[in-house]
C-alpha cells in the first residue's frame, strides 16, 4: 500500500531546514563588502566596486560596454531610450514573462505588443514575430525566460528583415549560453538583474551590456538625469540635454555582485546538474513534463519549470484543477513549490483596462487617435494561457543545495503521484503554495 500523504493526515517527507537559502555568502562577500565599508565611498556612477563590476562584467559576457543600474527594470527602460524608441512607438515582446519586460515600454511612451511563447522552451516563439510587426514596430525585446536562451538566430533574422532594434531581456539568464555565445551580446543591448532571487545576486542592481559606444553614451546620460559632463574636468555641470533619470548603482551592491561573479559559473552548474537530476527522475513520472533545454543553448535554471498532464497520469481532470492538487499535495509534503506568473502579461489589468498615465489613456491613445486599435484578449496567446494552467515552480534547485534535498524533491513527487485520487480530493483545502522570501534572501 503507498505512503499516506501529508495533505491526508500522513507525515511529510521534507521540513523547511531541509533546504538551503540564496545567495550563498562567503568569504568573498565578506572581504569586498567590508573594502566599502573600509574606504567610505557608498555611491557614485565612478566609485570604485560600480567600475570595477562593469570591467568584470563586460569581461565576462565579451561585450565591449557595461553599464550598472539600479534594477533589470531600469537597464531595459535606458535600453529602449538609447535606441530612440519613442511616443507611439510599438515594441514586441514575450507574452509570459515577468511585467518589466513590457511596462519598460511603457515608460518610454511605447506600446507594448505580445507574442506567444514556444511550448517547449517558453520563449517568444519566433513563428509568431513576424505577424505582430506593423510599421509603428520599433524594437523587439525577447526574453530568455527562467535561464533559458530564446532562439536568437530566428528573431535576429526577423529584426534585421525588418530594420528593428533588439534589446535582450537576460534579467533570469546570466551566464546562459546560445550557440556557445552569452545571452545578452546578440541584439543590439543585453539587460540583466541582480536582485536577491537571480543567479547573479546583488541584492537589487542591474546591468546593461552593449558593443556600440553611442548606446553606452546614451545610456549614461540616461543613468544619471540626463547631465552632461564638463569634457575638461569631468565634472557635471548639471545641466541637463535630455530627459534623464536616477538609475544608478551603489557601491555595497555592486561590491555583492563582484563576489557572486567569482562564483557565478560554479553556482550555474550546481543548478544544471540538480536540474539534470530532477529532469531524469521525474520525466519517468506520467504526468510529470519537466522543463526543456534546447541543444544549441545552455539552461542555467533561475527556476525550474515543471508541467502537469492530467491525462498521461490516468486522472480525469481539468489541467488547471489537476496542477492545483497536485501543487498543494507536494507542498504538504514539505516541498518549496508554487506559481511565479499566475497569468499571460496582457492578461494584467494595466493592459486590460488600459488606463494609462493618469488614466487618459496614454501611450495607446496616441496611436487610437489614428484609428489603430490594441486588443490585449488573452485568448490570443493560447500557450502561454496553457502554460499558466498547467506549470509550477520547483524551488531549491540552487547551490548549496544538492543530491539530498534533490532526493527528497523526487520522494515526493513518487509519493503524490502514487496517490493522485488522495490529492484531487484536496484540492479545494486552504493550502497556499510557495516559498518563503528566507529562501531568496528576501525580508
Amino acid at each position: 500500500m503507498s505512503e499516506k500523504l501529508a495533505i491526508d493526515g500522513g507525515k511529510p517527507l521534507l521540513t523547511r531546514k531541509d533546504f538551503k537559502n540564496w545567495p550563498v555568502i562567503g568569504a568573498d562577500e565578506r572581504r569586498l563588502v567590508n573594502e566599502v565599508l573600509d574606504r567610505g565611498i557608498v555611491a557614485g556612477g565612478t566609485a570604485p566596486q560600480v567600475k570595477a563590476l562593469e570591467k568584470e562584467w563586460a569581461a565576462y559576457t565579451g561585450s565591449k560596454h557595461c553599464l550598472t543600474t539600479c534594477s533589470g527594470t531600469a537597464a531595459l527602460h535606458m535600453a529602449l531610450a538609447a535606441v530612440g524608441v519613442g511616443p507611439g512607438d510599438e515594441v514586441i515582446t514575450s507574452a509570459f514573462t515577468f511585467l518589466a519586460s513590457a511596462s519598460c515600454a511603457i515608460h518610454q511612451n511605447a506600446i507594448p505588443i505580445f507574442v506567444d511563447i514556444d511550448p517547449r522552451t517558453c520563449c517568444m516563439d519566433p513563428a509568431k514575430l513576424e505577424a505582430a510587426i506593423t510599421p509603428r514596430t520599433k524594437a523587439i525585446i525577447p526574453v530568455h525566460i527562467q535561464g533559458c536562451p530564446a532562439d536568437m538566430d530566428s528573431i535576429l533574422a526577423i529584426a534585421k528583415k525588418h530594420k528593428l532594434f533588439v534589446i535582450e531581456d537576460a534579467c533570469q539568464a546570466h551566464g546562459a549560453l546560445y550557440k556557445g555565445r552569452k545571452v545578452g551580446t546578440l541584439g543590439d543591448i543585453g539587460t540583466f538583474s541582480l536582485n536577491n532571487f537571480k543567479n547573479l545576486c546583488g541584492g537589487e542592481g542591474g546591468l546593461f551590456i552593449t558593443d556600440k559606444e553611442e548606446y553606452l553614451d546614451k545610456g549614461v546620460l540616461i543613468r544619471c538625469f540626463g547631465d552632461e559632463v564638463d569634457e575638461v574636468s569631468k565634472r557635471r555641470v548639471y545641466n541637463a540635454s535630455i530627459l534623464g533619470y536616477m538609475y544608478r548603482n551603489q557601491e555595497l551592491p555592486a561590491a555583492l555582485t563582484r563576489a557572486q561573479l567569482l562564483h557565478l559559473d560554479e553556482y550555474n552548474r550546481v543548478r544544471i546538474d540538480n536540474a539534470n537530476y530532477l529532469t531524469a527522475a521525474l520525466a519517468k513520472i506520467p504526468g510529470v513534463i519537466p522543463p526543456f533545454c534546447p541543444p544549441e543553448g545552455t539552461h542555467v535554471y533561475f527556476m525550474y519549470n515543471v508541467c502537469f498532464d492530467p491525462k498521461k497520469a490516468g486522472v480525469n481532470a481539468e489541467p488547471r484543477k489537476f496542477r492545483i492538487a497536485v501543487e498543494k499535495a507536494l507542498y504538504a509534503e514539505g516541498m518549496l513549490i508554487g506559481q511565479w506568473q499566475t497569468m499571460p502579461v496582457p492578461a494584467q489589468d494595466l493592459f486590460q483596462s488600459k488606463l494609462g498615465y493618469g488614466g487618459t489613456g496614454f501611450p495607446w491613445s496616441i496611436n487610437e487617435a489614428k484609428g489603430v486599435r490594441y486588443n490585449y484578449d488573452p485568448r490570443q496567446f493560447p500557450v502561454s494561457l496553457e502554460l499558466c494552467n498547467t506549470y509550477t515552480i520547483v524551488h531549491g534547485i540552487h547551490a548549496p543545495n544538492g543530491r539530498s534535498q534533490m532526493d527528497g524533491m523526487i520522494a515526493a513527487f513518487t509519493k503524490v503521484f502514487s496517490n493522485l485520487d488522495a490529492a484531487m480530493k484536496h484540492v479545494d483545502d486552504p493550502i497556499y503554495p510557495g516559498a518563503d522570501g528566507a529562501l531568496y534572501g528576501a525580508g
